[in-house]
C-alpha cells in the first residue's frame, strides 16, 4: 500500500456530534510501533519471518520502503488480518552493498530505527524527510552512531537530513548516550546490537528517559526472537552478540489508537467495547485501563474484551507521563467539568509538531482554557464553541480535534487525512462510532488523504 508524501489540498472535515449515549463496538488495525519493531528484527533475522496483521500506514509503508532500500525483500502475502495483507520479510544478507535513499516522512521509527541498518551495510545511505521532521531531535543517534565509529556526515546540524558509511560490521561495546529527547534513540540500538561484532552495552546519562513503556516493548520483542538483553540495571541494557531468530508473529491492536474510540465513551455517555485487548501487553495504551476511570469512566476488561462506559460528565485529574496518549487527554481533559494538569510529557514538544504549543493553541481557538508549563500542560474548564481545528501534519492532533467535536457543534478538523500515518481508516470508523448513538447506519466518510508533508499547517494554524 501507497502513502505519498506529498499533501493535496482538502477541505476541513466536519467532525460529528453526537447527541446521544454511544453502543459501539471497535475494531483497530495492528499497533504501529510492533509492526516497525518486528519489521526491523525481521530484517536481522537469521531466516524468513512473517507478520500477521500488521499495520499498513504511511509509517509502516516508509518503514517497509527503507528496509527494501537496504536490501530486504518484504512481501505482501494473504492472511486473516480484517485491514490488509499480511508480510513476508527476507533478511539483508550479510556484508550486504547498498547506496539507497531513505524517505523517513515524519516516522520517528524510521528516521531513528533505520540508521544501525544501514551501518551494517556496504555503502553510504542518504536519510531525509518531511520539512518537519528536520525539527525533529536526532542528535543523540547521530552521536550514538559516531560513538560506534561509523561515519555519519550531516553538516553539523545534528538532524535530517544526513548521510551513513557502512562498512558492513560494527564492533559494538560500550556506549553511553543521552536519551532524555526521545526512548526511541534507546531502542533503535538495542534493535540492531546483536548484530553488533561485540554486542552492546547502553549506558544512558542525562534527564530520564521518557515512555520507557516503549524501551520495554523493544526488550520484549528482542526476547521473543530470542535475543538475551539484560535490563537488570536501571539505565543500562545489555545486548548479546548472536543471531535473530526468524519468528512467526500476529500484530497486537494498537492501543494508542484504541484511545480516541474508547474515550468516546467519556465524551458521548454509553459504552464502546473493543475486542482483541491483550492480556498482557508492553504497549503503552494498555494505560487507558487506568486513565479513563480517573477522568470519569469505567474500563473493564473481560474475556479480551475492554469496555469502557461513561455518562458524559467528564471530571478534571491530575496525571503524569502519559506520553502519546496525552493529546486525547487533554480533549477529554478541555471538556471536563474541573481542572486538570498533565505532567511528565516536556518531550512532546519533539514529537510531529511541539504537541504541547499545538494543543494550547487550538483548545484554545475554540474558547477553551489551556496553559503550557515547563513539562506539560495545565487545563482549566470553560465553554467551547465551533472553530477550524488545526492538525500541524499531526495524527494525534487530528483525532484529538475529532474527540471535542463530539460534544462541540461546527468543529471542522483540518487535514483529517494526516490519520494515515498510523489509521488511515480513522475517518470510516469515527463515523461509525457516531453512528453508533442514534443506531443509524453510518454516513459515508472522506476519504482519508495522504498525511501531510507540511511542517507548517494553513496559514492560520501557526503556533501562535
Amino acid at each position: 500500500m501507497s502513502y505519498p508524501a506529498e499533501p493535496q489540498t482538502v477541505s476541513p472535515w466536519p467532525a460529528p456530534r453526537v447527541n446521544a449515549p454511544l453502543d459501539a463496538e471497535v475494531r483497530i488495525p495492528g499497533s504501529k510501533s510492533l509492526t516497525n519493531r518486528y519489521l526491523v528484527l525481521a530484517a536481522l533475522a537469521d531466516g524468513p519471518s512473517r507478520l500477521r496483521a500488521p499495520l499498513h500506514s504511511r509509517d509502516t509503508a516508509l518503514m517497509v520502503a527503507s528496509l527494501r532500500a537496504l536490501g530486504a525483500e518484504v512481501r505482501e502475502v494473504d492472511g486473516d488480518g480484517a485491514f490488509g495483507p499480511d508480510l513476508e520479510v527476507r533478511p539483508l544478507e550479510t556484508g550486504s552493498v547498498s547506496d539507497a535513499r531513505i524517505d523517513c516522512g515524519l516516522a520517528g521509527t524510521v528516521m531513528r530505527f533505520v540508521p544501525p541498518l544501514a551501518a551494517l551495510t556496504n555503502g553510504t545511505t542518504a536519510f531525509d524527510g518531511d520539512p518537519h521532521a528536520r525539527l525533529r531531535p536526532m542528535s543523540a543517534a547521530i552521536s550514538a552512531l559516531r560513538g560506534l565509529g561509523v561515519t555519519v556526515h550531516d553538516d553539523g546540524a545534528g538532524s535530517l537530513p544526513f548521510t551513513v558509511t557502512g562498512t558492513g560490521d560494527v564492533a559494538g561495546g560500550r556506549l553511553e548516550i543521552d536519551a532524555g529527547a526521545s526512548s526511541q534513540f534507546v531502542s533503535a540500538l538495542l534493535l540492531a546490537g546483536a548484530r553488533f561484532r561485540n554486542g552492546l552495552h547502553l549506558v544512558h546519562v542525562g534527564s530520564t528517559v521518557p515512555s520507557r513503556e516503549h524501551i520495554a516493548m523493544t526488550v520484549d520483542v528482542l526476547r521473543g526472537a530470542g535475543v538475551h538483553v539484560d535490563d537488570s540495571v536501571p539505565n543500562e541494557w545489555k545486548v548479546a552478540p548472536g543471531p535473530i531468530r526468524a519468528f512467526d508473529v500476529t500484530i497486537e491492536p494498537d492501543l494508542s489508537n484504541a484511545g480516541p474510540f474508547l474515550a468516546a465513551a467519556l465524551v458521548a455517555g454509553g459504552r464502546v467495547r473493543m475486542a482483541g485487548w491483550p492480556e498482557r501487553t508492553a504497549q503503552v495504551g494498555d494505560r487507558w485501563r487506568q486513565i479513563l476511570p480517573l477522568l470519569g469512566g469505567t474500563a473493564t476488561l473481560s474475556g479480551g474484551t475492554l469496555t469502557v462506559t461513561g455518562t458524559g460528565r467528564i471530571t478534571g485529574a491530575e496525571l503524569a507521563d502519559t506520553s502519546e496518549l496525552a493529546p486525547t487527554v487533554a480533549a477529554l481533559c478541555a471538556l471536563a467539568d474541573s481542572p486538570s494538569v498533565l505532567s511528565g510529557i516536556a518531550h512532546l514538544r519533539g514529537h510531529e509538531t511541539d504537541r504541547l504549543a499545538a494543543l494550547t493553541t487550538e483548545i484554545n481557538r475554540l474558547g477553551g482554557d489551556a496553559e503550557e508549563t515547563a513539562d506539560g500542560l495545565s487545563i482549566r474548564p470553560a465553554p467551547l464553541h465551533g472553530g477550524t481545528f488545526e492538525t500541524y501534519a499531526d495524527h494525534r492532533m487530528a483525532t484529538a480535534g475529532a474527540l471535542i467535536g463530539l460534544a462541540v457543534p461546527g468543529v471542522l478538523v483540518r487535514d483529517i487525512g494526516t490519520t494515515a500515518k498510523t489509521l488511515p481508516e480513522f475517518p470510516q470508523l469515527w463515523q461509525e462510532l457516531a453512528a453508533s448513538a442514534s443506531g443509524l447506519p453510518a454516513a459515508p466518510a472522506q476519504p482519508a488523504q495522504p498525511a501531510s508533508a507540511r511542517a507548517d499547517a494553513a496559514t492560520d494554524g501557526s503556533l501562535r
